[in-house]
């Protein structure tokens, strides 16, 4: 029979910390606004496999890769039966510039780990669909947005007692936008609170394909991009308008959920490689002014390093790509290391169910990826965030254009079912 053990561990720094999200001169966290939250759900039934919510942007692969393989190491498993997703808030410090405090989770997220395991309880399941318009496309050649609220109840077997709720959602994690300094888990940490309320349990919350994806509230006095428009709603509430759409949206599907006594969970990954273009000096020097001219992005490095690969002689660069699948009964969570634009998601559900949802910010967060449409049309999300993000990644480039349409095939045929 199924069981499950959980555990949920604040991860809040003490003092203040470099923040990742904006593109601005002083990153530095000025206070607390809400605690961040990590959490750990130990599944087992025939085999066992960990899935890990984290309060972040989202790690480097490297530092992912490492925390995965000290979970693994503390529960008996392999890498790829540990699962890290993270909210892609951009409230919460920068892991890879603030080495103390990604130590400091890795250390409370093993103690989570034994503690979790420590909890494995006999639990039956259930999963359904629950519908929340809360997201915007913020690119222009798109209106589409994927309105699913994945929705896992879990109960105790023994007397039916909530013990814990997993939400599926597609949202960007800023509606706090670059004039808060504030640590925060953004709208996720909202959800948490009124729905963990609302039906008397933890909630786990995954974020699902975002990267085109901007939330319907934001809080802010400014008026970014991403938030220009009639569609989107300024709100000094706007973390807890977001969290309260979902929570009703879930309500009035609850009590609908048939609970399962019986369901196999699996965990595992494949790998893919994956090609991107190294651009001509020429078109690296139009989209650095680009970037400078139409959205700030000053050039710290990125252009040299463009014109040192060229004076090498390379033309292009290859990336092993880490897909992994996450299945309990009917639902199927497949999560890489991107920023997945939200054709990703549709387009897998389509070919596959309902139930199936391709996630981004899984075992890292590397940079955007956009579909064929998206490509072309270029832009912040495609080519211009190449300048702040590329030192995070070996790639100075998106991968090409017909890579998305091949991954979205590669990520369908391989779960199995």
């Amino acid at each position: 029979m199924l069981r499950l053990g959980f555990c949920q561990v604040d991860i809040t720094p003490d003092r203040p910390m470099e923040l990742v999200g904006f593109y601005r001169e002083d990153n530095r966290s000025t206070g607390v606004l809400k605690p961040l939250f990590a959490q750990v759900a130990v599944w087992e039934a025939e085999e066992r496999c960990c899935l890990v919510a984290i309060d972040s942007i989202g790690f480097t692969r490297e530092l992912s890769d490492k925390l995965r393989k000290m979970l693994g190491d503390a529960l008996g498993l392999s890498p790829e039966q540990v699962m890290l997703c993270f909210s892609h808030t951009h409230a919460a410090p920068d892991a890879d510039r603030e080495s103390a405090y990604y130590g400091m989770i890795c250390e409370k997220l093993l103690e989570a780990a034994r503690q979790a395991a420590a909890d494995l309880t006999e639990v039956t399941v259930g999963w359904c669909n629950a519908e929340a318009k809360i997201g915007v496309n913020r690119r222009p050649v798109s209106d589409a947005t994927d309105d699913r609220v994945g929705v896992i109840r879990v109960c105790e077997a023994k007397d039916g007692r909530a013990k814990l709720l997993i939400l599926r959602v597609t949202a960007h994690g800023n509606v706090l936008k670059r004039d808060n300094n504030m640590i925060s888990p953004d709208w996720f940490g909202d959800l948490r609170e009124i729905a963990g309320e609302k039906f008397g349990c933890p909630v786990m919350v995954i974020q699902g394909s975002a990267g085109s994806t901007a939330s319907k509230y934001f809080c802010s006095e400014e008026t970014p991009v991403d938030a220009t428009g009639e569609q989107y709603i300024r709100s000094k509430t706007a973390l807890a308008d977001m969290a309260r759409e979902v929570t009703d949206a879930v309500a009035k599907v609850f009590d609908t959920i048939a609970m399962h006594r019986d369901s196999e969970v699996r965990m595992f990954s494949r790998h893919i490689t994956l090609t991107s273009d190294v651009p001509t000096t020429s078109e690296a020097q139009r989209i650095a002014k680009e970037a400078l001219e139409l959205c700030g992005i000053v050039d710290t490095g990125w252009l040299a390093k463009v014109e040192r690969l060229n004076m090498e002689g390379v033309r292009s660069q290859s990336e092993d790509v880490e897909m992994q699948y996450w299945s309990l009964g009917d639902v199927t969570m497949c999560g890489g290391p991107y920023e997945f634009m939200v054709g990703f998601a549709l387009e897998a559900a389509r070919q596959k169910d309902e139930y199936y949802y391709v996630n981004g910010y899984t075992n890292g967060c590397l940079l955007y990826f956009p579909t064929e449409e998206e490509f072309d049309y270029g832009g912040y999300e495609v080519f211009w965030s190449m300048l702040i993000y590329y030192v995070y990644i070996d790639r100075v480039y998106p991968f090409r254009r017909d890579e998305a349409a091949r991954l979205i095939r590669f990520i369908c045929e391989g779960d199995g079912k």
